[in-house]
């Protein structure tokens, strides 16, 4: 069997690879991992700007989100 390079792929690569092959446990460990690094504290609860950080966060999604259709 051939050797898969996941890090060669892109995250949609290997999200649409793993989707296709939910069977090989490796890639969904790549997938998982991808995320894990991908993922960034936003705020800590009881700051004094939390709520404000969070809002930030949430119009930052929702403009990215718009920006891309």
């Amino acid at each position: 069997m051939t050797e898969i390079d996941y890090a060669a792929m892109s995250d949609q690569e290997l999200k649409r690879y793993f989707l296709e092959n939910r069977q090989d446990e490796t890639a969904f460990q790549a997938f998982l991992e991808r995320r894990r690094k991908s993922s960034k504290i936003i705020a800590k609860v009881g700051e004094p700007d939390f709520d404000e950080k969070i809002e930030a966060a949430i119009r930052q999604k929702l403009e990215q989100k718009h920006g891309n259709r």
